[in-house]
């Protein structure tokens, strides 16, 4: 087993360096009390060349090393420990130290292997202390040889019980960890999600009023003069659509400061007049086909069909200008069907004394924001949406949104 370099070593031995003094001078004096006490024939520590004194101290020394070191320093003191009773030194204390080793090597060893350690050499230590002991006088003293067995065994299973605690705190402390970055990701989902719903919701109603407006300007400078009915009908309509995109932008303005007062609005197919109305003022020859649903359509597929079909008309303003447009939404079983088409630049003397567009009749120009938030607004609710040129040169939009949650495609 590799020791632990860095910083961890310098104060594992801080700590443990004190403890192994404090071990080995309990077992040396503490033995040495004791055999003086009794008085018994055993070996002395002083034979062999202090031999039985440097075996306390080596067995009390390697518990310095208990954490960085744990199997070596579990087989010095076992060593240690056979030599030493396999010698018939006196007994005594000289056991402190290999039960401090033991129950490192268990708490801080990798589990399985550890304990397989520590299960093989207390088998190992007990078969040499009985061995040892077998002719030991009087008889009732191999009752310590017993003694040691058994908390060698309550040393291994207390530090086993320490490590598994150990590994279930870190186990917990990196779930908890997980869990709290996987709420922070959701968090900044939501607020993604919140953030593009916001940004559509103002494209969407900032456009179609500007292109409302656009249109209506025009025609009040074009008819001023001549026609100032026509003209103060155009300004109204530019005063109610300035008015209610202003409510709206009011509202998303609240929830970006917070303000829960004034919630996002989310129109639906219920004000499809109104935008029917805008779209004829705007100079479109629109045709209106809606059969009404035998339910009430889910919320968020009443406001995102608005919003397409709202979207669909504006690029039909500010890239096609007056034409003919057929409007038609249709409530099936299981899916709403919204289709807007529209026939094109109208070639006619107003078209021709018009200037000429930047964006051309194939649509090409469309594929901008407002058809990729229309198809956004269908993927979040499980549909699709399909966009493109017709064969006689004008543009058609198509969406179904399933009327049942499905799961989002995006």
């Amino acid at each position: 087993m590799t020791p632990r370099p860095g910083p961890f070593s310098l104060r594992v031995l801080t700590h443990d360096v004190p403890l192994a003094l404090f071990v080995t001078v309990m077992q040396v004096q503490g033995t040495v009390a004791l055999a003086a006490a009794r008085g018994t024939e055993q070996r002395p520590l002083t034979d062999l060349g202090h031999l039985g004194i440097a075996l306390l101290v080596l067995g009390g020394l390697a518990v310095a090393v208990r954490r960085l070191w744990p199997v070596a320093a579990f087989v010095t003191a076992a060593v240690a420990s056979l030599v030493y009773y396999g010698l018939e030194f006196p007994d005594g204390y000289g056991w402190l130290g290999l039960l401090v080793v033991l129950y490192s090597l268990a708490a801080y060893g990798d589990g399985r292997r550890s304990l397989a350690v520590a299960g093989v050499g207390t088998a190992v230590l007990a078969a040499g202390w009985l061995y040892a002991a077998a002719d030991v006088e009087p008889r009732e003293a191999i009752g310590w040889v017993f003694f040691r067995i058994g908390v060698s065994v309550m040393s291994t299973a207390l530090g086993e019980s320490v490590r598994s605690r150990r590994v279930i705190a870190a186990d917990a402390q990196m779930r908890a960890e997980l869990a709290e970055r996987t709420r922070e990701e959701e968090a900044r989902a939501r607020v993604d999600a919140e953030r593009l719903r916001i940004a559509r919701e103002v494209h969407d109603t900032v456009a179609h009023a500007v292109a409302i407006i656009n249109v209506q300007s025009g025609v009040t400078a074009h008819v001023l003069d001549k026609r100032p009915e026509q003209a103060r009908e155009a300004l109204r309509t530019i005063e109610r659509t300035s008015a209610r995109t202003l409510r709206e932008m009011r509202a998303v303005l609240g929830v970006l400061r917070g303000d829960d007062d004034d919630p996002v609005p989310h129109p639906g197919l219920e004000r499809i007049d109104d935008l029917v109305t805008e779209a004829r003022a705007a100079g479109l020859d629109l045709t209106l086909e809606v059969t009404p649903p035998a339910e009430p359509l889910p919320s968020a597929v009443d406001s995102a069909a608005y919003r397409i079909l709202q979207e669909s008309i504006t690029n039909i303003i500010r890239h096609t200008g007056p034409t003919r447009v057929t409007v038609a939404v249709y409530p099936g079983i299981d899916h709403l069907e919204i289709r807007v088409t529209d026939r094109g630049r109208v070639a006619s003397r107003a078209a021709a004394a018009a200037p000429p567009s930047r964006h051309g009749a194939d649509g090409s120009a469309r594929t901008g924001r407002g058809i990729l938030g229309m198809r956004e607004r269908c993927r979040l609710l499980g549909g699709d949406l399909t966009a493109g040129p017709t064969a006689g040169g004008g543009f058609e939009v198509t969406a179904r949104l399933p009327l049942a949650p499905t799961e989002s495609r995006l």
